[in-house]
């Protein structure tokens, strides 16, 4: 059985980037991956600007000037946003001036409207103002060919932003990494059937497409498969024709377990199975028709944590990330929790927003109404004992 760390080492080594990318206009581009870095087309500002209402000045014209020394200078133009004016500020004039307005000729610096007091085409200032104060100045933000966006980021909807802001419309993108997710069980039914003796809804498919969509990929949801080898050799061929497959349930030792022997069956290889995590610790990782295939256990919580902790960087690596380290959190245990297992322990906890920690619920595999009430997981040691007032490190879930 291999630990969390031994088993994500193989993982992320078995696995590679798709090939292929695509242009993308940056308006849909969000959640993809970049595929080389992308320059700035445009300095961020692109010109030297005012960053207020009022107006400019040469700031030697109005050294010295105050509520009881006001100085009178000359309007000669009103400059709106979008526009220039062409003619140059001098000595004892100023330009009314808008937020985002270019910075006429002459001008070296913005007075406040607040500190100004209007009298038609004459303005008496209240207030000096240092050299080049209230100015954004070009490129005092973004350089013009500067990197903006490196290879193997994810675009943000705050990168998106800033790619529009700096004047580049279409990106190269890596193409969306395919993910074929089946469940196995002959006890499942989909939501909205009637349910039979001993029957249950599936629910592994809609979490699995969830969390990934949530990072980036393509979700594919394949019908229920039957516990039965034929028909799971079956359901695995057809998946095959993804960028990967993702079975939940149908991995452990039991009689009605076949994902592994349809592995054997299809001439791939298992290349580990178990894991020492709990829960999750009948995680399968194979190689089928010369792709991955990641066997997750049935019981849905353990099919998120084992989604969260191996699949997750294994097919971030496979859509051209960079990065492939889960987000977390620091908080305070409100009470105390306990693993006296043998095994590390990942608790489903919340983490409210003044950072206290408390598990979230009954903590048994099968446990949906904890597993939904949780934002994040907590790593316990085996026979670990956390007390309240421990600072402790949450592996934030999707929110």
């Amino acid at each position: 059985m291999l630990s969390l760390e031994e088993a994500l080492e193989k993982l992320l080594a078995s696995v590679r980037s798709v090939e292929g990318s695509e242009s993308c206009p940056v308006s849909s581009a969000v959640g993809r991956f970049v595929t080389q870095d992308i320059l700035a087309k445009s300095a961020l500002p692109p010109f030297d600007n005012s960053a207020m209402d009022g107006y400019a000045v040469r700031s030697a014209d109005i050294r010295g000037a105050g509520l009881d020394k006001p100085v009178r200078l000359h309007c000669i133009a009103s400059v709106p946003a979008g526009q220039c004016f062409s003619g140059t500020i001098a000595a004892g004039q100023c330009a009314r001036i808008f937020t985002g307005s270019p910075l006429p000729a002459g001008a070296d610096a913005v007075v406040m409207q607040e500190d100004t007091r209007v009298h038609a085409a004459e303005v008496d200032v209240l207030d000096a103002v240092k050299p080049w104060e209230n100015i954004r100045f070009e490129g005092e933000d973004i350089k013009e060919s500067a990197s903006i966006a490196k290879a193997g980021a994810r675009v943000t909807a705050q990168t998106a932003a800033l790619l529009c802001a700096c004047g580049v419309a279409e990106i190269p993108v890596r193409r969306f990494v395919r993910v074929a997710i089946l469940a196995t069980g002959g006890e499942l039914k989909n939501p909205g059937d009637t349910l039979g003796s001993g029957e249950i809804y599936e629910s592994n498919r809609i979490l699995i497409s969830a969390l990934s969509r949530g990072i980036g990929v393509e979700p594919i949801l394949h019908d229920i498969v039957q516990d039965d080898l034929a028909a799971t050799v079956q359901a695995i061929r057809h998946a095959s024709a993804a960028d990967t497959i993702i079975t939940c349930g149908g991995v452990s030792v039991g009689e009605y377990d076949f994902v592994k022997a349809a592995i054997y069956e299809l001439g791939g290889a298992v290349d580990f199975w178990r894991v020492a995590i709990k829960p999750g610790k009948p995680f399968a990782h194979a190689r089928v028709f010369d792709k991955p295939l990641f066997g997750l256990p049935g019981n849905p919580v353990s099919a998120l944590v084992t989604f969260w902790l191996l699949v997750r960087p294994a097919l971030l690596k496979m859509a051209g990330a960079a990065d492939f380290a889960p987000t977390i959190s620091f908080g305070t245990l409100a009470e105390e929790i306990s693993n006296p297992g043998d095994r590390r322990h990942f608790v489903r906890v919340t983490i409210d927003s003044t950072g206290n920690v408390r598990a979230s619920g009954p903590q048994a595999s099968h446990r949906l109404g904890s597993l939904a009430a949780a934002n994040g997981l907590l790593d316990v040691p085996a026979c670990a004992v956390f007390e309240p007032g421990k600072i402790v490190k949450v592996l934030l879930l999707p929110n």
